[in-house]
């Protein structure tokens, strides 16, 4: 159960309306190796800031195989509905800082 703590942490920040408490808290597992490819600079584009309904919908695109991807799709199968969310909804709000 302690895994999943910052996951019902970043879920009830959303549901509870406190959005900031989610930039400021530690991301949940996963998102912090988001960074490697998805930096400011980066090639791949930055994901702080984008919106969580845009990260999600990619998220979930990707694991499906709707859309294409070399390394993606193989990422995002490693992450269910719930941890996408929680991942999106923190580097969502990494922009908002």
């Amino acid at each position: 159960m302690r895994a999943a703590r910052p996951v019902l942490a970043a879920l009830a920040a959303l549901v509870f309306g406190t959005g900031a408490c989610v930039a400021e808290m530690r991301p949940p597992p996963g998102a912090s190796s988001c960074t490697g490819c998805h930096a400011e600079g980066a090639a791949m584009g930055r994901l702080e800031g984008r919106s969580e309904a845009e990260i999600v919908a990619a998220l979930d695109a990707f694991r499906s195989g709707t859309r294409p991807a070399t390394l993606m799709n193989r990422i995002a199968k490693g992450f269910d509905a719930q941890e996408s969310r929680a991942i999106a909804a923190w580097l969502a709000a990494q922009g908002a800082r």
